[in-house]
């Protein structure tokens, strides 16, 4: 229903594309091969730096779910495998902790840089082996099959993975919770003229009003989508600053010791 009514929003053709990753997209973006397209927060903020006109307009209002709260957002999560061992952050020295991609923002960016301000040292540190899996339901699995130890996953990321029956949340212990997340943003390219920036903006925000559009967002988990501006994101900014300068200091510390 949103490709169909975009159509009929815009009057133009719209060609639909599943990427392999959050840097594709972004690529995309630059590349103006892509003229609208769903971020994650984090890989957003990374975009926006790298390209002004790639900027942000929405983001879904999330219904309540079994895992996560209501609202324009999210959190981060840190699981582990009900019955294990591992049901304490102190139980986790050691272990094998899986993240999800370098872009993802509650699966690397919010544990490298919130959740060690908690253990009070690098993630590597800490644990024994961290691995990428690639998607926060791969994250999941891995927990529950035993594969990791301990995963970092977007609450509603998580919702999606019980939904589809692969898991139960009584199967896990969650040690610990983020901050609130801004939602992942729907961005498009201002070089895109005003006329049609305005029209495609109507469309999302407008989108709940729209028949059969309740069944997508339904399957979203979403009530509507809501007005968002970059300064929403301010918090993935000041977060980013932050494992930058960290980074900073260990390639000086590499090239000191060298």
């Amino acid at each position: 229903p949103v490709i169909k009514y975009l159509k009929q929003v815009t009057g133009k053709d719209i060609n639909f594309y599943m990427p392999t990753s959050r840097v594709s997209v972004i690529e995309g973006m630059m590349n103006k091969f892509v003229d609208i397209a769903v971020h994650g927060p984090y890989s957003y903020v990374i975009g926006n730096e790298k390209d002004k006109n790639i900027e942000v307009f929405a983001t879904y209002s999330k219904a309540p779910g079994i895992v996560a709260e209501e609202g324009p957002g999210y959190k981060c999560v840190l699981i582990t495998k009900k019955g294990s061992k591992f049901t304490s952050l102190e139980s986790l020295k050691g272990t094998t902790l899986a993240l999800v991609d370098p872009a993802s923002t509650s699966g690397t960016l919010i544990p490298r840089i919130s959740f060690t301000r908690v253990i009070k040292m690098p993630l590597e540190t800490y644990f024994k082996k961290t691995v990428f899996s690639g998607g926060h339901d791969l994250s999941t699995m891995a927990v529950l099959d035993g594969k990791v130890d301990a995963a970092f996953v977007a609450t509603h990321r998580l919702d999606e993975v019980i939904n589809r029956g692969m898991a139960k949340k009584d199967q896990f212990n969650f040690l610990w919770y983020s901050e609130f997340i801004p939602g992942d943003p729907f961005c498009y390219r201002l070089s895109l003229c005003p006329d049609l920036r305005k029209k495609i903006e109507d469309a999302f925000l407008n989108l709940h009003t729209m028949p059969g559009a309740d069944k997508f967002l339904a399957n979203v988990k979403a009530v509507k989508m809501v007005k968002m501006t970059t300064k929403d994101y301010d918090i993935i900014r000041e977060l980013k600053k932050a494992e930058d300068e960290i980074l900073k200091l260990a390639v000086a510390s590499v090239k000191y010791a060298g």
